[in-house]
Order: C-alpha cells, then structure tokens, then sequence
C-alpha cells in the first residue's frame, strides 16, 4: 500500500509544528508508523529537535524549500522508510513557502504515484496575524510582497487551518472564519487548538479520508514571491551552555529562555523589525529528549513557552531561529547582543557559538512545476 503524504503550510508562527506533533501522536497512539520531514532554508532546525524529543523519526532538509530541493524530500521519504516503513509521512514547508501543490504535491502524485497518496493541502493560520492582514484587526504588517505570500498560501489551500482558538473570543473568531470564507471561498476552513487539542480530531480525520484535488492551479508572479522572501531576514544558531569553571553550578534553562527571549524581542522591535517567527529550544548536553522550547510569533506578543525542563541543568545546547522582515546583519547584531548579555553578563555563565548563519532566502527556482497545461 501506498504511504500518505500529509504536507501542513502555513506561515511563519502559524503553529505548525505543534499541531504536527499532535497529529503525529494522535497517529501513534493507534498504531500507525508516521514519518516527520522538516525543511528550512539554513541548519540547526528547532522543528526537528523537538520531534526527536517526542521520539518521532525525523529527517530534516535544509539549504532550500521542498519545491527547490524536491530530490531531497524523495530521499528524506526513503530514507524514513527503510528506516521505520511509516505509513503517513508528515511534511512541513518553510514557513515563507507557497506555490506548493504545483511543486510538491502534483509532481509527487504525478511521479511518484504508486508510492504516495497525497492528502490535500492544509495551511496553518495564526488568528491574530490573520486578522491583521484580512483587515479586520488593529496590528502591525508586513510589507505587500510578504503579505502577497501570505495571501498566495491560502489561496491554494484546500483545509484552512484556524489555530489557537483561545486567543479569540467566539464573536472574533465568527468574523475571522467568514472573512476566510468571503476571500477563499473554494477552502474548508476547520478551528483547532493545537496546544490544547480542541478540535484537532475533526481535522486530522478529515485529512486522512481525503485526496488532493488534482485539478487545482495556483497562479503565481515569481518575481513578486522571490522579492517577498528576500525582505525576510533568517538566522539559525548553535550556541553552548556550560557552567563549568564559572562559579555556577547550574541554572533554570526555562528561565534562561524566557528571559533571551524577552530580551531578544526588545532589541529587535528597537532595531524596527517586524517579527515572524523567533523560537528556541534548550537541551541538556548529550540528553535530547528533555528540551525547554518558546515561541514568539508576533512583534507585538509575547514569548510562550511550550515545553518545560524538570530540574536545573548543568549545561545544555541551546537552538535559535529567528525570522523577521528586517536586514540579516540586524539579526545577528540583536542575536549576539541578546546572548552576550543574558548568559554571560547577567549569570556568569559560559557559552560558545558552534553555529551561526544569517542571510536572506534565494529566489525559488522549483525542481518541477505542474501547470494545468502540463499534469
């Protein structure tokens, strides 16, 4: 039998991989083999460390999305599978990502249909962002090539994925889903909490009974979506935690975290740059399996921390992502000053990069394209 494909979009901060992880869970816990296959345009993913730590097999691509490194994510698949034979992969795009069903989706099913059923397209929404930029909330945005991303992804939605329902009261969440509805008519909108499960079943099941809808094509201007990634800045870091020859014997990572993150955010609101996803994870040296992690998804709220550590730890490996519309150099500028500050100026604390990359992403130039002139 064919293995499913499940592919979640959404932008960045949507949510993404929490619902996975619950989705993933959801699959174990009656018996079916799943497969995680992350994606980032650097290293070091933080998606990736957490799946490991909720003992999930995970295979990360790195160094461009699933269209443009589409071999890739053939390889990831069967790699998994001769791994763990899983019987739904669960993929999740770069979040800066759209014209996927043409790219991923159809050529998967096209090329690769006896290996694969692919599931339609679901795409992850933050509320408060998506109230935003639909116009019916007060907040910051980001430029017109970003938001014509953001737009672009919903539009080839099939599932409308309304996240964090607890942000919204009842009569804000009826205006956000008839908003979805007026502007993408052809999607089925689902609401769901991912961090509490609320409505999750209803969609995951959804999802597994269906097929994508082959006859779906996104028209898209590359140049528009090329030069709307390029005004996201990206930064992946490996930092070192040790409290040895330091005079302190441990410390509370999740406060380490709660406090960088804050600080991070101030520096990067100072320094005018828009917030799209900034999240860390810490783990104790040699142990991945116990992780703190926190997210921050918008400019204008505040870090959360989604998974905690037990006990104090000795020394750790700390993970830093950070996507925001701002200069690449502003990141890493922010980035060091934040870590420089919060672990060796206010704890005494030893640490050292043992990676560090910033850039802003290339133009996408997909493996494989589908158009309705050529499926």
């Amino acid at each position: 039998m064919p293995s499913q494909y499940i592919m979640i979009g959404g932008f960045l901060g949507a949510g993404k991989t929490t619902l996975i992880q619950r989705f993933a869970r959801y699959l174990d816990d009656r018996g079916t083999r799943v497969g995680l296959i992350t994606n980032d345009q650097g290293a070091g993913l933080v998606d990736s460390a957490i799946g490991r730590s909720n003992h999930f097999p995970v295979e990360e691509i790195s160094g461009g999305c699933f269209c443009c490194r589409f071999n890739s994510l053939i390889d990831a698949a069967t790699s998994l599978t001769a791994a763990n034979r899983p019987d739904v992969f669960l993929a999740e795009p770069v979040g800066s990502c759209t014209d996927l069903v043409a790219t991923v989706s159809l050529p998967l099913q096209k090329i690769y249909g006896g290996d694969y059923r692919v599931a339609p397209l679901s795409v992850l929404v933050d509320p408060i962002r998506a109230g935003q930029i639909l116009g019916i909330a007060e907040g910051r945005k980001f430029s017109e090539n970003v938001l014509y991303i953001y737009r672009k992804q919903l539009e080839e939605a099939e599932f409308i994925v309304v996240n964090k329902l607890d942000l919204l009261d009842e009569e804000k969440r009826g205006d956000l889903v008839a908003a979805l509805g007026r502007e993408f008519p052809e999607a089925t909108v689902f609401e769901v909490s991912a961090r509490e499960g609320t409505g999750c079943e209803a969609w995951f099941e959804a999802v597994l009974a269906a097929e994508m809808n082959t006859g779906r094509f996104l028209e898209i201007d590359y140049d528009r979506y090329g030069e709307g990634e390029a005004l996201l800045g990206w930064l992946n870091a490996t930092v070192e935690i040790k409290c040895e020859g330091c005079g302190v014997d441990e410390f509370d990572g999740n406060e380490l975290l709660q406090s960088l993150a804050t600080t991070l955010r101030t520096r990067l609101e100072f320094a005018g740059a828009e917030v799209a996803h900034l999240k860390m994870t810490l783990t104790p040296l040699g142990d991945p399996y116990e992780i703190a992690a926190i997210n921050l998804v918008r400019g204008d709220s505040m870090p959360e921390l989604s998974h905690r550590l037990y006990e104090p730890i000795e020394d750790g490996e700390l993970l830093l992502n950070i996507r925001a519309e701002v200069d690449p150099a502003t990141l890493e500028a922010a980035a060091l000053g934040a870590l420089e500050e919060t672990i060796a100026i206010d704890r005494s604390i030893l640490f050292r990069i043992a990676h560090l990359e910033h850039f802003r992403p290339g133009m996408p130039t997909p493996t494989h394209r589908l158009t309705a002139e050529t499926f």
